[in-house]
């Protein structure tokens, strides 16, 4: 089945990142509860591609749902919300469909409105030749557009973890590593549009994007976005593109998201002395 929305939303164009947490929970408030009479998570896990034991590791998680919604995005590149919702109905789920679709409908309406370029400047009504719109997201942008700034890696951070942030600019920019590190606080231009210069930045500036794990983290939307959105644009992380770092004990779990990808842990003494080269030679390798 097609699934487009009344305002025109083609769901199978809309990456599974747009859906927010609070649909995520709802869909396992239906899914989650073991069932003889209607599919629940493990039929549309196995419709995912989802192996037995992976299925069987998954009846563990509290959330088992939650958890098949974050890997099938991490995994799969073709992962959408039209996919999903006609996976829900072959499982005979369309009472799931029926209550949760204008959620669903109203959070790609929010996607796509996070990736729309910021309204153009409207020339003046006496000039009657068009010119290209300067284009300078960074500090050492050309004005003109030409000759973009081009980085090692992305940093994706929240502003309470900035001093680890400022540790690895010193690190690896002003030694002999001599990386080129994007630092939205630092490097991008203020009055830009912030959806749509991080997507940017993240798919076409940045080789890799280093993710700074911590538990002020797990709250920021913006690292969320940034973090789901490098996923998307390399599912299962095939190309080594996220590089998870921790540089502080956790109070909270692991993002479960990230947990297929090897962590570079600052917070283990017994490694801190090979963590600064190690990091490096990652954001280096081609």
């Amino acid at each position: 089945m097609a699934y487009c929305s009344e305002t025109s939303v083609d769901f199978y164009k809309i990456p599974l990142v747009a859906l927010n947490h609070s649909v995520r929970k709802k869909l396992g408030l239906y899914l989650n509860p073991p069932s003889t009479v209607a599919a629940d998570w493990t039929s549309i896990a196995e419709m995912m591609g989802f192996s037995y034991l992976e299925i069987k590791n998954y009846e563990t998680c509290h959330n088992p749902t939650l958890k098949i919604l974050d890997d099938w995005q991490a995994r799969c590149s073709d992962a959408n919300v039209g996919k999903l919702l006609s996976l829900i109905e072959t499982a005979d789920r369309s009472d799931i469909i029926c209550d949760i679709k204008p959620l669903i409908e109203e959070d790609c309406i929010k996607h796509l409105k996070k990736l729309q370029d910021p309204p153009v400047q409207v020339p003046e009504i006496h000039s009657s030749i068009k010119t290209p719109e300067p284009y300078a997201m960074t500090m050492r942008d050309d004005p003109r557009g030409e000759s973009p700034e081009m980085f090692d890696a992305f940093i994706c951070y929240c502003q309470n973890d900035f001093d680890f942030v400022f540790e690895m600019i010193r690190q690896l920019e002003e030694t002999d590593h001599k990386l080129k590190l994007c630092v939205f606080d630092r490097d991008v231009l203020p009055g830009t549009c912030v959806w749509t210069i991080t997507s940017e930045l993240i798919e076409r500036r940045c080789r890799r994007m280093v993710v700074v794990i911590s538990d002020d983290y797990l709250d920021s939307e913006a690292c969320d976005f940034q973090t789901k959105f490098a996923l998307s644009i390399s599912p299962g992380a095939r190309n080594k593109m996220l590089i998870p770092v921790i540089f502080k004990p956790m109070k909270r779990p692991f993002p479960s998201i990230l947990r297929f990808l090897t962590v570079c842990d600052y917070n283990r003494p017994c490694t801190q002395t090979w963590f600064w080269k190690r990091l490096a030679k990652a954001l280096s390798m081609p």
